[in-house]
């Protein structure tokens, strides 16, 4: 069983599916529901080239577009349900229990931090790389091989910078 809406709310496109048509408005926010990671929040993005399912991305409010997540980023931070790529549109987790793509080594309660690898994530710490609320919950491997799951609160990316 997948994600599925958690109120009766009705969805043109399924939580794990990408389109290539744009099926709901950009920035659309809903609440979902999963047997095994329980609730989480997914908003509405245009993809990015090289999206796969666990990319991390950040997003811009301006056109909802999204770019694989790389060090020295900055803007809010989601997690690609799909391989919504470019030209495709798709579900980005924004809160809850995410699954995510992480570099070799990754340990369980770890601190998240972007790297040179675009749209994955490591635990080695990088100044001013830190992906603010977001936290490892396993070790990578979990729930398969480069995978690790998170916990996230509507992550961000702010190079660092004061606030």
């Amino acid at each position: 069983m997948s994600w599925r809406p958690a109120e009766n709310f009705l969805i043109a496109q399924k939580i794990t599916d990408t389109s290539d048509v744009q099926t709901m408005p950009l920035g659309t926010i809903i609440r979902g529901v999963h047997p095994t990671y329980g609730a989480g929040e997914f908003i509405y993005l245009a993809g990015a080239a090289s999206t796969a399912v666990g990319t991390w991305v950040t997003y811009n409010a301006d056109d909802w577009s999204t770019t694989r997540l790389a060090a020295n980023a900055i803007g809010p931070v989601a997690v690609a349900m799909s391989a919504s790529v470019a030209n495709n549109w798709g579900w980005y987790q924004i809160s809850g229990k995410a699954v995510g793509a992480v570099l070799t080594g990754f340990v369980d309660n770890a601190n998240v931090y972007a790297t040179a690898t675009a749209g994955s994530v490591d635990d080695a710490i990088v100044a001013g790389d830190r992906v603010k609320g977001a936290v490892g919950a396993s070790a990578i491997g979990t729930p398969s091989a480069g995978l690790a799951e998170f916990e996230i609160a509507r992550p961000l990316m702010d190079d660092g910078l004061a606030a």
